[in-house]
């Protein structure tokens, strides 16, 4: 098996056994980059040098047997958020170009003290404020499955590298579905954690209500071990949840038995296009086949939900950006900027009301929706993955609606802080790949990445490669 056809896991296994070095894994995935990444944009920059360095530090510490992590030596990449102080972090605009920062943000340290060794920056939304993966500034992200699509967004180059295999995993931030939306287009797994349970000091804020860090895979085993690396208690971040990192690799092994997995027919408040109905209910279908139970449920105030969280977003984008707004704004493509300044136009009052309904309207959400089943199964995109032209600025008027239809199924989420994983279920009929999105209670995430790998035993979509070379 070639090295494209390894999991993380996988990887860590060959490691471990010497079937391969690091700095042998390391260099097969640059040059991969290199060739793929005129293609796709999916790096805005690699750190050719600074990585192989990680690896043979690696392989040396290995050979030394000094005490290693569970990701030793495995190449993996991050979105340019994540502030590196030794690495340019950009937040994928001109704004922040060449901004270096006095500290490395959390969730990346964590990363390097387990060993993992990064390939550089990968390609965002500007100021992560998109869902389709377009930038102004350093052009598209494209498909892998399919370069004239969309590779959605704001973590677009986090799910494109992983489809078109450059890494081995990827870390992402998620504010309305940008872990989410971007796995579901490239055929990913893409994890959005319960609020509070991965700390986001040192990620670039674009919404402090709303901002989660997340990680990106292609197998719930691969997820697993990310999210035990990133996950837990962070005292310079307040919002960082106090509770015990649960073993999440063990919990893999749980069988489906009698949970319950919650179908909803309002789950988004668009209709979903049939074709990506059928594979939901396939999906369904195959976890009844192993071993659970479907039940029908109502998601209350799905609508609701979704407007709340564009409230706090645009507030809190407004507040973050005000003074950029006032001394820099034509550093800002035009549309990045209108949708930040909108958020200047919301009245305290209704901000302050979104804020003080969070909390009501989550512990509603849990009786009605987790009093009935285990885990929620909901479209992650309601509609197949759209092309790069009919969401450009400048396209037909239309475009604005298929822009909002890509985060209506995910943002409530975000709103309401509980986990939701995104997990491959097939292709529509345009080729592209779908998503189902697997949601549950606050801190369910084990029980979420049991149903994912259940699921991927039962399915082989997570394993299928674009024909891109």
């Amino acid at each position: 098996m070639t090295p494209e056809r390894w999991t993380l896991t996988e990887a860590c296994a060959a490691l471990a056994r010497g079937a391969v070095s690091s700095v042998e894994l390391t260099r097969h995935c640059l040059e991969r980059a290199a060739r793929l990444n005129g293609t796709l944009n999916c790096f805005l920059r690699l750190e050719t040098e600074a990585a192989l360095a990680q690896a043979a530090r690696a392989d040396a510490a290995r050979a030394a047997g000094r005490p290693l992590g569970p990701l030793h030596g495995v190449p993996l990449a991050l979105k340019d958020l994540f502030y590196d102080r030794l690495r340019v972090t950009g937040g994928g605009s001109r704004i922040r170009a060449g901004f270096r920062a006095t500290a490395t943000a959390t969730a990346l340290a964590r990363l390097e003290t387990a060993g993992a060794v990064n390939l550089g920056a990968l390609h965002m939304t500007e100021f992560a404020l998109g869902p389709t993966g377009h930038n102004a500034f350093h052009g598209p992200c494209r498909n892998p499955w399919n370069p004239d699509h969309i590779a959605g967004g704001s973590s677009s180059g986090a799910a494109a590298a992983l489809a078109a295999r450059l890494t081995f995993g990827a870390l992402g931030s998620d504010t309305g579905g940008s872990v989410r939306v971007p796995a579901a287009a490239n055929g990913v797994l893409g994890l959005k954690p319960t609020y509070g349970l991965v700390p986001r000091t040192g990620a670039m804020p674009l919404s402090w209500s709303l901002d989660h860090v997340g990680p990106l895979a292609r197998t719930a085993g691969d997820l697993a071990r990310l999210l035990a690396v990133v996950a837990g208690h962070d005292p310079l971040d307040r919002s960082s949840s106090r509770r015990a990192v649960p073993d999440y690799e063990a919990a893999l092994a749980a069988p489906l038995d009698g949970l319950r997995i919650g179908v909803a027919a309002n789950a988004c408040t668009d209709a979903v296009d049939p074709g990506v109905g059928h594979l939901l209910d396939a999906a369904t279908a195959a976890l009844v086949s192993a071993g659970a139970r479907q039940v029908a449920v109502t998601v209350p105030a799905a609508p609701r939900l979704v407007a709340l969280s564009r409230v706090l977003l645009y507030a809190e984008a407004a507040a973050l950006h005000a003074h950029w707004l006032r001394t820099r704004p034509d550093d800002y493509s035009p549309q990045v900027r209108a949708r930040i300044a909108t958020g200047v136009a919301i009245p305290a009052p209704i901000y302050l009301e979104a804020l003080q309904l969070r909390p009501l309207l989550l512990r509603q959400f849990v009786a009605n929706v987790f009093g009935d089943c285990d885990v929620l199964l909901a479209p992650t995109l309601a509609l197949p993955v759209p092309t790069l032209a009919a969401t450009d600025v400048g396209a037909d008027p239309s475009m604005w609606s298929v822009i909002a239809r890509l985060v209506q199924c995910t943002a409530g989420f975000n709103y309401l802080g509980l986990p939701a994983l995104s997990v491959p279920v097939g292709f529509t009929a345009n080729g592209l790949p779908a998503g189902a999105q697997l949601v549950g209670r606050p801190f369910a995430e084990a029980t979420l990445l049991t149903v994912a790998a259940r699921y991927q035993q039962v399915s082989d979509w997570h394993t299928r490669l674009p024909a891109i070379h």
